[in-house]
């Protein structure tokens, strides 16, 4: 019976050491599973605590964006059609300042690599992108692992005043100028 007790703390340490990096790549493969970011932040602050489970998602979500980044290099169809998405979504010629990328990273319902391709269209490079995503990213984490049980005990009535406040929010960070290409301005028409 000792030697069973022995074994099973032996197992469960090495479970312990493992376990973050088995939680990172689980953030890593979750696009592939189709599971909501959020699901995963809440779930890694039960089983870590806010402050490892927030650090945990940060460093796992902020590795997913990277992914994405260069998976948009290698697959321009994946890449067009996101596009059009973000398009249909927010217009052709908006272009949303950093606040309201933060807002939109936040929200449940607008797809995590949709917000990753807006960053992607802010940014100049893959350094000022790692930093646009780390900096979106850290609320993220941050608030649903915080706030992963009190979000889910809400009432209704309360969920919809919280995204009415994000969309006032949304509104409010816009920014307050259009840029139009010159093709699109003077778009000519073929003539007959």
């Amino acid at each position: 019976m000792e030697n069973i007790m022995t074994w099973v703390q032996q197992v469960d340490h090495h479970v312990a050491i493992f376990a973050p990096a088995v939680f990172i790549m689980f953030h890593i493969i979750r696009p592939f599973l189709f599971i909501p970011v959020a699901f995963i932040c809440i779930t890694g602050g039960l089983f870590f605590g806010i402050t490892y489970g927030a650090i945990y998602s940060l460093i796992g979500v902020t590795l997913s964006s990277i992914m994405f980044y260069f998976m948009m290099q290698k697959m321009p169809i994946l890449c067009k059609r996101l596009s059009r998405l973000r398009e249909r979504l927010f217009g052709q010629h908006q272009q949303l300042s950093v606040p309201q990328v933060v807002l939109l990273r936040m929200t449940p319902f607008i797809h995590f690599h949709l917000i990753s391709l807006l960053i992607i269209e802010m940014s100049r490079n893959f350094k000022e992108y790692t930093k646009l995503s780390i900096l979106s990213n850290i609320p993220l984490a941050v608030i649903y692992t915080t706030f992963g049980n009190w979000i889910q005990s809400l009432q209704w009535q309360y969920i919809i005043t919280i995204l009415m406040v994000i969309l006032l929010f949304f509104y409010l960070l816009r920014r307050k100028e259009i840029v139009l290409k010159w093709e699109d301005f003077f778009a000519t028409t073929p003539q007959r």
